[in-house]
């Protein structure tokens, strides 16, 4: 009896242990970008400090290079709650049309100028766009500083990508900015850029310093123009539906540290901006493409954004204020 009473009660906590462990809240982080690259490591310190404020209360769980599905999968399943996190970011604009202001060439001056964007234009004005659309932001945070690199020759104005195919985010601002400076843009998944560069279906693609590195994509381009072209913001994103489900102490711990992430991202970013673009031109023949020209060949994009987003012309106009 002594010893049929010892094993109930060790099959009671045996089973205890089991509905602990079933009951523990598990929220998956999941992105498409590749290890080293902005968002990768971001992803990677939020989810080691968000688990150390956790405690007990759940687990962050990171996947990334498209382990759970490239950028459109995650958005739906972000609505579906089979992932509770992800960080678009050129994407967006597909979601919610305010945000495409990142896509308008050359308006974000710095890391300083897009500060004041954020606090001025993209949290009273962008973001209740995006979360019309059932979409929850947590945090603004930093994909980087796009530049041009192919395989044809330097550019240095728009004249030189005439007729070169060059392979861009699903963003339809980004599309028509390539077709004003006369590209062939091709847009595809980050995921087969690689190949796609390889094989020579696209002779090119437009990326941070930290997402060439991190693909090699140096290793299948011979020239890198510095351009600034673009700078694109990384949204670490949650369903709307889904998000309001979760402890509200949960909630809480997560919305701190994309906040407390975000300064630490930034120095890192202006880091590896400094360094990587030295790194690359061990491989690579970089120039610095002529600013001046591009501009001057942007200008019917801001007006087209301005006539077709409601809100364009304010936020371009405000945007432009707040870089001085």
């Amino acid at each position: 009896m002594k010893r049929l009473l010892l094993g109930m009660c060790a099959g009671l906590l045996a089973f205890g242990g089991m509905l602990q462990s079933a009951s523990a809240l598990d929220i998956v982080l999941a992105i498409s970008a590749a290890p080293g690259s902005t968002q990768y490591v971001t992803a990677e310190e939020f989810t080691r400090r968000a688990n150390d404020l956790l405690g007990d209360k759940a687990t962050v769980k990171f996947y990334g290079s498209s382990q759970l599905g490239k950028d459109k999968d995650l958005m739906q399943k972000l609505k579906l709650g089979t992932v509770n996190l992800s960080m678009p970011s050129s994407m967006m604009s597909s979601i919610a049309a305010e945000a495409g202001l990142f896509d308008m060439p050359f308006l974000v001056k710095d890391r300083a100028h897009l500060n004041r964007i954020e606090h001025e234009i993209f949290w009273p004005m962008i973001a209740p766009a995006i979360e019309a659309k059932g979409y929850k932001v947590i945090g603004f945070w930093e994909n980087g500083i796009r530049h041009i690199t192919n395989n044809v020759k330097p550019i240095v104005t728009p004249d030189d990508l005439k007729g070169l195919k060059i392979r861009t985010p699903k963003s339809t601002w980004r599309v028509k900015m390539f077709s004003a400076w006369g590209a062939n843009p091709t847009p595809m998944s980050f995921s087969e850029v690689f190949v796609a560069l390889q094989t020579g279906v696209i002779d090119g693609q437009e990326n941070p310093y930290t997402n060439i590195a991190a693909a090699k994509l140096n290793e299948v381009q011979k020239y890198l123009s510095v351009t600034g072209h673009v700078y694109t913001p990384s949204y670490l994103t949650a369903g709307a539906e889904q998000w309001a489900k979760l402890p509200e102490d949960v909630r809480q711990v997560l919305e701190k540290t994309a906040v407390d992430v975000q300064g630490w991202m930034y120095a890192t970013g202006t880091m590896d901006d400094m360094a990587l673009r030295d790194e690359l031109a061990k491989t690579m023949e970089v120039n610095i493409a002529d600013r001046a020209a591009f501009v001057e060949a942007s200008k019917p994009i801001y007006a087209e954004f301005a006539a077709e987003v409601p809100t364009g012309k304010e936020m371009i106009d405000k945007a432009l204020q707040l870089a001085d």
